[in-house]
Formats: structure tokens, sequence, C-alpha cells
């Protein structure tokens, strides 16, 4: 039996589907899937967050200040995340190693820096070479505190109050010797910022660390300075140090009895010295979300507050990872015009 020709099947294409569709929309297409598989694996990610232990960076040698107030916060965290928190201290070049190896973490959570003014903002005025961007190297997760800072003075000049602190100084243009942690340091810019607003001269002498500040001002060698109330408070009450106002907007619970710079002569002055926790940038939204609720539940806990209020600090946190933000661009500001009225150099 001879058979024609095959007949060609022919299958028609529905217009508007893959072969007629523009190069535009299948590029929106393609995005959106993209996007939409990075969203599930970031909520998969999420949901299995913390897979182990997170490593804490403290940027601080063992038993420093910003150490103890790690360790206080880290027995409630392990509690609410199901997972050890470990300390790692990192210190050195005045917190910039430990805030390095932070900013050059794997960014899945597991890996933390705690963070101040000084290693996260001041650092950026002072040094030149600085081997991460604060405000881009990080996803800001909370604050922690904010250390309630306390003017004091050597006992043996005649001023007792902050008024009569800034009539002695105005006296003596230039006599009464600043001392700090060193230039840059907090203590430096706290004490710009207050003769800014006093309207007073005084020499700058700067130290290495808060200890050597307090010894060299019971010694006589400078006359005063605004370090955190944690520091001073046993040579306060020993009566080795006079403490003439705290910095923050309401007194501190370690001396209550104190009043704060602003309500003792100085109207407008306010400087605060604040720790946050920090994750590397590009760390998933929801794992940065899941932290930060964390952390507000621990500061939030009566144990926490209590041995926060003997050192000193005052329990802050952040009521979004996004305000911190905003909190910190804030802050950058502020202290870039007190570097500004230093005159402080990078090196």
């Amino acid at each position: 039996m001879v058979r024609g020709p095959a007949k060609k099947l022919y299958y028609p294409v529905r217009r508007g589907f893959c072969t007629h569709m523009s190069n535009h929309t299948m590029t929106r297409v393609l995005i959106a899937v993209t996007l939409a598989a990075q969203l599930f694996a970031t909520v998969a990610l999420a949901e299995k967050f913390p897979a182990r232990p997170i490593r804490l960076i403290t940027p601080q040698s063992a038993g420093a200040s910003m150490d103890i107030l790690v360790r206080i916060l880290t027995p409630k965290l392990t509690e609410l995340l199901g997972q050890p928190v470990v300390v790692d201290n990192r210190g050195g070049a005045g917190g910039v190693i430990g805030v390095e190896t932070g900013a050059r973490a794997a960014p899945d959570g597991h890996t933390l820096v705690v963070g101040a003014a000084a290693s996260m903002l001041i650092a950026r005025f002072t040094n030149r070479n600085l081997p991460y961007d604060p405000l881009k190297d990080f996803e800001p997760v909370s604050l922690i505190v904010n250390a309630d800072a306390v003017m004091v003075v050597y006992p043996g000049i005649a001023a007792k109050t902050v008024q009569e602190f800034i009539a002695l100084a105005k006296a003596q243009p230039g006599k009464l010797n600043m001392a700090s942690a060193g230039v840059g340091s907090s203590s430096h810019l706290a004490g710009v910022l207050f003769t800014s607003l006093a309207g007073i001269e005084s020499v700058h002498v700067p130290y290495k660390g808060g200890g050597p500040v307090a010894a060299a001002i019971i010694a006589g060698e400078t006359h005063w300075t605004i370090v955190p109330a944690a520091a001073v408070v046993a040579q306060v009450k020993a009566g080795r140090l006079r403490a003439l106002g705290v910095s923050t907007a309401q007194r501190s619970p370690v001396l209550p009895e104190l009043p704060t710079i602003a309500e003792a002569g100085v109207p407008g002055y306010e400087y605060n010295a604040w720790n946050g926790v920090f994750a590397p940038k590009d760390t998933p939204r929801a794992i940065v979300s899941t932290l930060h609720i964390a952390f507000q539940k621990a500061l939030a806990g009566d144990e926490v507050k209590r041995q926060y209020a003997d050192q000193g600090l005052t329990p802050q946190g952040s009521d979004s990872p996004q305000q911190f933000a905003a909190f910190m661009r804030v802050d950058y500001e502020r202290i870039a015009r007190l570097v500004k009225i230093a005159g402080i150099k990078p090196e």
C-alpha cells in the first residue's frame, strides 16, 4: 500500500507566552523568581536560627567594663535563644581589632560584635586607616546600655559645684587641666562639649585609659574629667575625688544625690557613652529581627537591670534595628561636630 507524505503537525503558540514575551517582561519575571527564592531561603534560615553557639565578640580584655556588661547579659540571652552565647574577648587598638573581626565574620547571625561610640564612630575620625566602615559594614541590632558619666575634680581645688568650677576656670583661663582616656576618647569629647557650652578654657591632658585618669586627678596632676561613674564611684564615696554632676539627662542610680550637669549650671549639656550590638553586613533581616527581640527581652529582666544599676549602667534597648541605625546616624553627626571643635586629626 502506497502512503502519501506524512502530514506536518503544527502546534499553535499562544500569543503573549514565552516565545512572544518581551525581553523586559522576561527580565522582570526572572527577578521576581530570584527574589522569591531568596526570600524562601532567608525564611528557612531564620526558622533554623540559631543552629549553633553564638559568638559575641567583645573588643576589650576580660574584666574590662564592656566585658562585665556583656557577661551580665549572656546567661539570659542563652536562655532565650536556646544556644550558648559565648564571649570572645578581642582587645587591642582601642577596640578596632575586635570590631574588624566582627565585620569580617560570616553574615549568618552566629557572630556578633559589641561596639561603643569610641570604636564604632569616634574611630572614624581618629584613625586614618580604619579597616572597616562603621556605618556601612554592619547591621545594627540593638543598643544595650548608656553608661552614666560623672564630672569629678581634684578635691584640692575650691570648687564644690559646677557653677563654682566654671567661675574658677573663667578667673584662671587655661590653668585647670582636663584629663581624658586619650585623644578622641569619650571622656575627651565629653570634656570638649562641657568647655564649649560653659565658655571656659582648659588644657587637655590625655592618658592611656580611665584608670590612669582617676589616679592622676587623685594625685593632683590634673584637675578634672568626665568619665564613667562605675570607674570612679568608689573614689568619690571615699572622698578621694569630688563629684560635681552627671553627664546624662537623668540622675544616676549610683550617685542619686548628684545633679545632672545641665541642672547644675550648663543648660543643654548631655553626653551619653553607649554600647550596642552589631551583626556583619548582609545578615538576613529575619535573623537580625530575632536577635533584636532576644536582646530586648534580656535587657528587660529584673536581675539584668539590678546588676547594671550596680555598675552605673542604664539598660537602653531599641524600638527596632532601624531605630538603632537612625540613632547611629544622629550620634555620628554629634561626634563630628565635637571632633571639629576639638581639632582632632586622624593618625
